[in-house]
């Protein structure tokens, strides 16, 4: 208990007293005190079994209140989530009481500083790394966790999306380490971040329990973020990483090894071999390694309550759970442990997700961020500029709708600017994913919510090269986004698009070039009558195509790009771009730049 310096003198002359008559009674009956520690001893034996918990979290992306900042109104769907940290809080406050302070850690399986206004605010708007030499604020993912009392998170790719010096200004904020033992100097190919973290479960009058937590990130950062950590990071496979780590942390006396993985569990990658090492590699490394426990598993933004996977070394079972994304779920990882032959053995594990959904949002975040959560919903309703008719996005994926051809006209206009005499010269289009079918620019006052609602991730933009072969190939690797509807068969457009797990943000439209996506034929040979001003395009004709980042450096595996020659490149955001567009022109019109050049059909009959 601390002394206030008023009531020092007089605590230290109580304490001596007090001191003098133990020590005085400890002499006179030394036999008495040993008996009475011995029976304290027996009615206090150390505990043969004990249990904890681990909760987890994954993929919060900035959200911290229960709030869309794009449609500046409370989160809503249609299975009835809520979103945010600050409704995760409280039941994190349940079980810490329902179980004891001291039997529950807390992590996370990262993304955390991207993909929310918020974040975009403390990352371009207010950076958290300062300006000018002023101080920069503190991230609010920062002061909510801190609060939450997290014991560690995973790296999530996203968190290089910003560059690696906001990365490390975020980690300094923190009081938890965030973990990364693949996220490696590229000279010393050493973790540049903390790999692991033990944390001791206290048991009374016995051993402590250590648990090891391991940390790995996505191998398709050293793609998607390529011009942040090209040339200072590299990113090995999680299953290569796992296998130097687990039997570290088993040496190290852990009786408990768990990982967090931003990784998801079905041995998939989007970037198909343009890297050596899987994206979804969690199920693998529990194959694959022996000593693992559990895994809490991040990255793929879905509901996995309770998955075991068998290691094919050892026979035990590994026990995975991913609790889906935006702070929609919260993982619960029990664990019961006996202790046999001087040390805890794992006896029983299980997991499941419990939904915040029902529980009210911390009184103490909403203290501590309600101020920066109305700086930025102020930020996001600033009006940049006018619209001469709504436009909306519901039909993007399926139909060439002006929304797109905005993103398309930017994209264009400023690669345009920057290109070099002789590549001016070159037909230029533009690729381009639908990112949200809910986004709308309504008409009239536009704001810079309703844009980023458009285009809601921070990529940046390329020029890149590619002949028109290529151009075709490219094109037929985003026409799989359709299933195949034979000629004759109603078209549904509720069952229509996402085939082979080819999801909206991966599925490019081009303009500047005409051309039909037949979804009456096979994968591979859809793409039809395909021109440039009204002729066809020619195997050995060369494009400077308008591309963000993301696909560029190869994410979602389109062929060619990753590999062609660059025209053009720039590190502002594309959103950016768009808002900028709004607020020189003063009035966003569709007659400036909507064309319909590509459409759906059927054996060549147009769909819609």
């Amino acid at each position: 208990m601390p002394v206030s310096p008023m009531n020092r003198r007089e605590f230290v002359k109580k304490s001596a007293v007090t001191g003098a008559v133990v020590a005085a009674a400890g002499a006179a009956g030394t036999g008495t005190a040993e008996a009475a520690d011995r029976k304290h001893r027996h009615h206090h034996k150390a505990p043969h079994t004990w249990s904890f918990s681990i909760l987890g979290t994954t993929d919060l992306h900035s959200h911290v209140f229960d709030w869309d900042y794009y449609r500046d109104a409370p989160y809503t769907d249609k299975a009835g989530n809520s979103v945010g940290v600050a409704r995760v809080a409280t039941l994190i406050k349940q079980q810490r009481e329902e179980k004891g302070e001291h039997r529950v850690l807390l992590v996370d399986a990262g993304d955390i500083i991207q993909g929310t206004s918020l974040a975009y605010y403390f990352a371009r708007v207010d950076p958290i790394t300062g300006t000018d030499g002023t101080p920069g604020p503190k991230h609010p993912m920062a002061v909510a966790m801190n609060h939450m009392r997290y014991d560690a998170a995973a790296l999530g790719n996203h968190e290089f999306n910003y560059g690696i010096e906001l990365l490390r200004k975020f980690e300094s904020q923190c009081d938890f380490p965030l973990l990364g033992a693949n996220a490696c100097d590229a000279k010393t190919l050493r973790p540049a971040f903390q790999p692991y973290t033990i944390k001791r479960i206290r048991v009374p009058h016995g051993p402590d329990i250590k648990v090891g937590i391991l940390g790995l990130t996505n191998p398709g950062i050293a793609l998607w973020d390529k011009d942040n950590v090209s040339g200072k990071m590299v990113f090995p496979g999680l299953v290569e990483q796992a296998k130097k780590f687990v039997p570290r942390l088993r040496a190290l006396g852990c009786d408990v090894v768990f990982l967090t993985d931003h990784s998801g569990l079905d041995g998939s990658s989007s970037y198909g071999d343009e890297l050596p090492y899987v994206e979804n590699a969690s199920n693998l490394v529990a194959e694959q390694v022996p000593g693992i426990d559990a895994i809490l598993v991040g990255h793929t933004h879905v509901e996995v309550s309770s998955y075991t996977v068998k290691n094919e070394e050892t026979g035990e079972d590994v026990l995975l759970s991913e609790p889906y994304c935006y702070g929609k779920r919260l993982t619960v990882f029990d664990f019961d442990l006996e202790f046999h032959c001087g040390r805890w053995r794992v006896t029983n594990k299980k997991a499941q997700t419990l939904n915040p959904n029902a529980v009210d949002e911390d009184p103490e975040i909403k203290k501590l961020l309600e101020a920066d959560h109305e700086l930025v919903v102020k930020y996001v309703n600033t009006p940049v500029g006018t619209c001469t008719q709504d436009l909306s996005a519901a039909e993007s994926c399926w139909k060439d709708v002006p929304v797109m051809d905005f993103i398309h006209e930017v994209q264009m206009a400023k690669v345009a600017s920057g290109l070099s005499a002789a590549d001016a010269a070159l037909p230029l289009i533009s690729v381009a994913a639908p990112f949200s079918r809910t986004a709308d620019i309504p008409a009239g006052d536009v704001t810079i919510r309703d844009i980023a609602g458009l285009y809601i991730y921070d990529n940046t933009l390329y020029g890149k090269k590619l002949t028109g072969a290529q151009l075709k190939d490219y094109l037929e690797y985003a026409a799989k986004y359709y299933h195949q509807v034979p000629s004759g068969t109603t078209v549904d457009t509720s069952t229509l698009t996402n085939a082979n797990k080819f999801w909206d943000y991966m599925y490019d439209t081009a303009a500047g070039v005409d051309y039909e996506i037949d979804i009456a034929q096979p994968e591979g040979s859809r793409i039809k009558h395909l021109t440039y001003q009204g002729a066809p395009v020619a195997d050995d004709q060369v494009f400077v195509v308008a591309v963000n980042n993301y696909r560029a450096n190869g994410g979602s595996g389109y062929p060619h790009i990753a590999d062609a020659d660059i025209a053009f490149s720039s590190m502002s955001e594309i959103r950016q771009l768009m808002i900028d567009y709004v607020t020189e022109k003063k009035t966003l019109d569709p007659a400036d730049f909507a064309a319909a050049n590509w459409k759906l059909t059927q054996d060549g009959t147009p769909v819609f």
